[in-house]
């Protein structure tokens, strides 16, 4: 073998390395929009564009967009179906702490007077 074959083979290695290197990272930060895709979500181009961003910021929001991708489920959405929507139940709740406010302030003013 010359005495620059060995030199080539190095340069050759090193170039393997550092491509691999460079597609694992792409992949990685591309988990959770593929997962975004995966699910339908609804914010999937923000999950990607926030991807690519983050490898500008150092990977410091890549587990806030994991967490993004991963809360919504196709067959739930974001599972807020158990939140009241009975607004006359609202209507008198509201109406109950309101009156315990007013109360409250009488009692404040007549502790001051």
């Amino acid at each position: 073998m010359g005495d620059r074959t060995l030199d080539y083979i190095a340069l050759g290695i090193l170039i393997f390395v550092v491509l691999t290197i460079i597609y694992a990272i792409i992949y990685i930060h591309d988990i959770p929009y593929e997962m975004a895709k995966e699910r339908k979500h609804p914010h999937q181009d923000a999950i990607h564009t926030a991807g690519w961003v983050s490898l500008i910021l150092m990977h410091s929001i890549w587990p806030f967009l994991w967490i993004w991708a991963s809360l919504y489920k196709p067959e739930v959405g974001w599972n807020l179906n158990n939140i009241s929507t009975d607004n006359d139940s609202n209507k008198k709740e509201i109406e109950a702490l309101n009156k315990r406010v007013v109360a409250l302030e009488k009692k404040l003013l007549e502790k001051e007077a």
